[in-house]
């Protein structure tokens, strides 16, 4: 059976006693706020897969099995754990979806409130992504008005001892705050919130985190993680976004978003780059460099030094000029890094991955679009930014837009080649999509249901990476508590075989 490990199924803000006290539950900040856990999944093999999930406490105990039937080749469907009479209300851990084909999962965070509207995003992790160690470029608690929370899911088949080293980035001289969970079970997942955890001092905090596992008997654990922001008050009291975490650094990353003031529904949006140095002692020296898709030659670049174990920020705005929307790469000496992307501004609270290389097949599990039911919250828009990373120009990448059923009902050719590290666009109701007024509603089905996803292909050896952003209107715009008309959240293309 190939499984894919789901590392935090539900937010730990699932504590469904906050639906009780009706509106004033409806106007807390993010952090305080209430969510629910959407998994979306795609089959990605080449027959019918039987799909079936396993849910597990804290305490490592099964507390469901859920059988979900068979979904066909290429399809791809959603289960909104809310409604599973197995899994009561307030349920906090962690989930294993097994397949008898290769499937991937996107997990959405569905928040109760009229005011937070954005629905964080992560990815979930096959079990060949456990590791001993993993590294998040970002924890904050009441930095930018946002906390962090974040979850580590034992994939082993043993318990394991969980060891976080954070590091403060604004003081590198600090020595790391040290936290801890013994005995974590096989299959749990232990919740670490830094607005709440007493080894966190400081009413305000900057880091970055290591993770590391080990068994009892001194062998490696076997681990993944991924983390929420969520806003605490402020101008970011709305903001919630979420990330996986990653096992190793690279000297090379790529981001297919890039922004300065770049202007969504009205508002300017903005990017900032969080890139941590995974070694502890060795400073790495990091350059991004721009580009854009419209001006080959473009190119500006920002440097920095970041101490061992610290992270630094790189803001687009720093380098581009109002109305930039390009892509970047990251380049390191001297030691590895990690980096995580982010939009903000204008409504936005976005966080995806950078990657260290491509592929020339890319899944995307979640893809919405209405043209009709947008305003007002209803319904969602995608749009995909695919970056070629590879060192020569790639002609021919395709964007497959399958239904629930495993058919393709558009598709998205691009004809022109795409330069070394520049970026394309693609959207269901794009004007290059093959049948694009049959895909008016993509994803949305009478009855009720929802499911489709999109496959990105390119030829054979091309080095391909896509970031989707799930956009919705916010129909409480304007009002005291909402001060955008748009929210998104960004997730990362799965590569696959």
């Amino acid at each position: 059976m190939k499984r894919i490990r789901l590392g935090a199924v539900l937010s730990v803000l699932v504590l469904l006693v906050a639906l009780t006290v009706g509106t004033v539950a409806a106007q807390n900040p993010a952090f305080t706020t209430s969510f629910t856990t959407s998994i979306t999944y795609q089959n990605v093999g080449d027959q019918d897969a039987n799909i079936s999930l396993i849910f597990y406490g804290a305490d490592g105990a099964q507390s469901a099995e859920v059988n979900r039937g068979v979904l066909k080749a290429n399809a791809g469907t959603s289960l909104f754990v809310g409604s599973l009479s197995e899994v009561s209300a307030g349920f906090q851990g962690s989930a294993i979806l097994s397949s008898n084909q290769p499937v991937v999962a996107t997990l959405v965070q569905v928040p109760t409130s009229t005011t937070v509207r954005n629905r964080p995003l992560s990815n979930g992790f096959t079990a060949e992504q456990g590791d001993n160690r993993y590294l998040l470029a970002t924890v904050l608690k009441n930095k930018f008005d946002t906390s962090s929370i974040f979850s580590v899911q034992n994939v082993g088949q043993s318990p394991t001892n969980v060891t976080v080293r954070l590091f403060n980035a604004e003081n590198a001289s600090e020595p790391a705050i040290v936290l801890t969970r013994d005995n974590l079970p096989a299959g749990a997942a232990q919740y670490f919130n830094m607005q709440t955890d007493p080894a966190i001092a400081a009413a305000v905090y900057n880091g970055s985190a290591i993770i590391e596992a080990t068994n009892s008997d001194s062998t490696e654990g076997r681990i993944v993680t991924s983390a929420m922001e969520l806003g605490t008050g402020g101008g970011n009291r709305n903001s919630a976004s979420a990330f996986e975490g990653v096992t190793q650094g690279g000297n090379t990353f790529y981001m297919p978003s890039a922004l300065c003031r770049f202007s969504v529904s009205g508002q300017d949006t903005n990017t900032a780059y969080a890139i941590q140095n995974t070694s502890t002692d060795t400073p790495a020296v990091v350059t991004v460099t721009y580009r854009s898709p419209t001006d080959p030659a473009y190119s500006r670049q920002q440097t920095k030094t970041i101490p061992g174990g610290a992270k630094a920020s790189f803001v687009g705005c720093d380098a581009n000029d109002p109305g930039f929307n390009g892509s970047a790469t990251i380049t390191s000496t001297a030691a590895q890094v990690i980096a995580i992307g982010k939009v903000y501004g204008g409504g936005f609270s976005t966080a995806f991955l950078g990657s260290s290389g491509g592929a020339d097949r890319l899944a995307l599990p979640y893809v919405r679009y209405t043209r009709d039911q947008y305003t007002g919250g209803a319904r969602q828009r995608a749009f995909i930014s695919i970056q070629n990373v590879g060192p020569d120009p790639v002609s021919g990448v395709v964007v497959r837009y399958v239904n629930k059923d495993g058919v393709e009902v558009g598709r998205h050719t691009f004809s022109a080649p795409i330069a070394s590290g520049a970026k394309v666009n693609s959207n269901p109701y794009h004007a290059d999509v093959t049948n694009r007024e049959s895909l008016a509603e993509f994803g949305y089905y009478g009855d009720g249901s929802f499911g489709g996803g999109a496959i990105v292909e390119g030829p054979d050896g091309s080095q391909l990476v896509a970031v989707v952003r799930i956009q919705s209107n916010n129909p409480n715009f304007p009002s005291a508590d909402v001060t955008a008309p748009t929210v998104g959240e960004d997730y990362n293309g799965t590569p696959i075989q």
